[in-house]
């Protein structure tokens, strides 16, 4: 069984939501408007908003860290078989 593999996904979730939402501020930076998903979703509760971009800042550092060290894939596919979670 690995134990990277629901980490890995968790990271590489983390990371696709705060890209896509950084691309969506960026986007609505250009026509005028506020896309930022996170803050429509989360802007009543101030300290959940920020606590979730906490936690993309720090999944999108230990994903860096672990594709520096172990390669593409979280280092899931050189400790485990594949198929297995």
């Amino acid at each position: 069984m690995c134990n990277h593999k629901p980490l890995c996904f968790l990271m590489g979730l983390l990371v696709f939501v705060g890209g896509l939402n950084w691309g969506l501020i960026g986007l609505g930076g250009f026509l005028g408007k506020d896309l930022n998903v996170v803050h429509m979703l989360l802007g009543s509760w101030a300290t959940v908003e920020w606590l979730v971009y906490i936690l993309v800042g720090l999944a999108a550092l230990m994903y860096g860290y672990f594709f520096v060290s172990h390669g593409k894939d979280c280092g899931c596919n050189s400790h485990c078989e594949s198929g297995n979670m």
